[in-house]
């Protein structure tokens, strides 16, 4: 899995070129989680079904993990 340290500010780039570096790391973070999404996918539906219930999960549940909202 990928990390991206998005916690840090700027400090005094608040110009042309601020805003340059702020898009450019949303643009990769953007990146990065689609990813991450889209292993997770993969890895999930690759299982078989008694695999994922011995996870407690189905295949319904499959995109919602990769979204990270279950």
């Amino acid at each position: 899995m990928a990390a991206l340290d998005t916690t840090r500010t700027t400090t005094g780039s608040f110009g042309l070129v601020g805003r340059i570096g702020v898009t450019f790391a949303s643009v990769v973070n953007a990146v990065v989680e689609w990813n991450d999404a889209r292993v997770t996918r993969n890895v999930l539906n690759g299982l078989t079904d008694r695999e994922l219930d011995d996870i407690g999960m189905c295949r319904g549940d499959i995109d919602l993990v990769a979204e990270g909202r279950l």
